[in-house]
């Protein structure tokens, strides 16, 4: 099995308040209301993202394969339903960034094989830099954690890299498809 890319570029989505502030403490129920909990079909679950978020419903119409997604701190708080990871490689988003992940979140997404970049200080180095802007075309490397601006190729934020087993998991697309011969 060929090695997935270790560079995603995509547009950044920044999820973010009325304030302009990313959010903090987006629960399960906001990413993947408990009213679709029915659908199975992960190519279905896509148009449900963030349906249950204020100022997030078009989220899905407007999401395009490659994207990135960044929030704030305790993403995916809540409860266990696997949903909430699905929905966004359903509709072909790429990977999140966030400043932390509710524990149960953040084992379904590793397992699920789901990129998710930790970047510890995030909101407040957004802050600070003001150097990304939402939709912008960014590039992280899942195996640095760095985050570039594609057009300048300049730095903008430093994340923790994924781990050998993430990336493990990530390359041969989750969990249940690493087998104990197949070291990755």
């Amino acid at each position: 099995m060929a090695e997935k890319q270790k560079i995603l570029k995509g547009r950044i989505w920044l999820m973010t308040d009325e304030n302009n502030t990313l959010i903090d403490d987006i629960d399960t129920d906001m990413i993947f209301h408990n009213a679709h909990l029915a659908i199975t079909d992960i190519k279905e679950m896509g148009q449900h993202a963030f349906g249950n978020l204020k100022n997030w419903k078009h989220f899905p119409k407007e999401a395009k394969p490659g994207d990135i997604v960044m929030a704030g701190r305790n993403f995916g708080s809540g409860s266990s339903r696997q949903q909430a990871v699905d929905c966004f490689p359903s509709l072909g988003v790429t990977a999140l960034i966030c400043e932390s992940y509710g524990a149960i979140y953040k084992r379904n997404a590793i397992n699920s094989g789901f990129p998710i970049v930790i970047i510890p200080g995030l909101v407040e180095q957004l802050k600070k830099s003001k150097k990304i802007k939402h939709l912008q075309n960014i590039e992280i490397n899942l195996e640095t954690g760095i985050v570039k601006d594609v057009e300048s190729g300049e730095i903008v934020l430093n994340g923790l890299p994924l781990s050998p087993v993430q990336i493990d998991i990530y390359n041969v697309g989750g969990l249940l498809n690493l087998s104990l011969d197949n070291k990755g």
